[in-house]
Order: structure tokens, then C-alpha cells, then sequence
């Protein structure tokens, strides 16, 4: 597959990594391994722990070849995946850590984050889990509902549901209106 296996779709990289094309497995990790990390960190909220949930993932993905179908987005495959190896990682950590705080879904990250990005930090912040999830997943990770819907294993109409109430939390906060008016 070799010169052609970045132009080649998920799809077809599945298919050749179940004929036993083994660059055509090299091509997909380089093609979502950022995805991973980025998601992977977003969940831990930790450098490392985000590479050790990528290399999971990964291996968990060469357990199911041969004879692997891929039925939906390769991300929307892997999206559950990352999550719970993600949040197994967190609780390892605090665990190892002996924190008695209580164990948030999306962690606050630390960075050198400007001050919009801190605005919006805060706005996320206030949101639900559930809320908080489906917006970054459409928005961030660009997920169709439909993709979010097999990822999360919800209804569709949940997905829908949730991302209203999200979009209008965020309308609504009165942090955002400050940042939209610019001050």
C-alpha cells in the first residue's frame, strides 16, 4: 500500500490492515494519533497520561484484527475508547495521588491560556458533564449528531436534546455576552 496509503480512506486502510498490510496500520495511527492525544489530554487533563491513553487506544484497535469492520467514522469508532481509558487513567492518577476531590469529567487544564480562552473556560465550566461533552464533540472534535449519537451510545434525540440546552447555556452566560461585546 505504500505510497498510496495516505490517500487512501479509513475504509480502505481497514481493509488492507486486515489483509495484513502492516504500513497501512502505520498510515492510520499517524492519521488519528493527534486526534487521540488532543481528546486523550482534554479527558486527563495530563501530558502523560494523554500518551499512555493513545498507545491504549492504539492497542486496542490492533486487538481487533484481523476481521475488523469499520461501520461508522474511525473517530467515532475510537471516541469511546479514549473516553474510558481516559477517565480509568484520571482515577489511577488520583488514586496513586490520594486526593479525596471529587473526580470532574473534563478536567481544568492547565496552560498559558489567554484571556478569551480563559472566558470560555469559564462558560464550559459551568456546563454539565453531558452538556459539556456533546459541545465539545460537535464543535471541537466536529462530530455530526449521528457520530456523536453512535459514540456516546445515546438516542439521537438525546444528542439533539443536550446540544440545544448546551448552545443556549452558552448563549445565555453572561460571561459570553461580556466577551461578545468586548468587554
Amino acid at each position: 500500500m505504500s505510497a498510496s496509503a495516505d490517500n487512501s480512506t479509513d475504509l480502505q486502510l481497514v481493509a488492507a490492515i486486515n489483509d495484513g498490510d502492516q504500513e497501512a496500520f502505520a498510515t492510520l495511527y499517524h492519521r488519528h494519533k493527534d486526534w487521540v492525544v488532543n481528546l486523550a489530554f482534554r479527558f486527563t487533563g495530563n501530558h502523560d497520561d494523554a500518551q499512555d491513553v493513545t498507545q491504549e487506544t492504539f492497542a486496542y484497535l490492533v486487538r481487533k484484527f484481523p476481521g475488523f469492520e469499520l461501520t461508522a467514522q474511525m473517530t467515532t469508532f475510537l471516541y469511546p475508547a479514549v473516553r474510558n481509558l481516559s477517565i480509568a487513567a484520571r482515577k489511577k492518577r488520583q488514586r496513586s495521588t490520594s486526593s479525596d476531590e471529587n473526580l470532574d469529567l473534563f478536567p481544568e487544564v492547565p496552560s498559558e491560556e489567554s484571556a478569551d480562552r480563559s472566558e470560555m473556560a469559564t462558560v464550559l465550566g459551568s456546563l454539565s458533564d453531558a452538556h459539556k461533552e456533546i459541545l465539545l464533540m460537535r464543535f471541537v472534535d466536529d462530530m455530526t449528531q449521528p457520530e456523536i449519537a453512535a459514540a456516546l451510545e445515546l438516542p439521537l434525540g438525546t444528542v439533539k436534546s443536550r446540544l440545544h440546552h448546551a448552545i443556549q447555556a452558552v448563549k445565555n452566560s453572561p460571561a459570553i455576552a461580556a466577551f461578545l461585546s468586548g468587554g
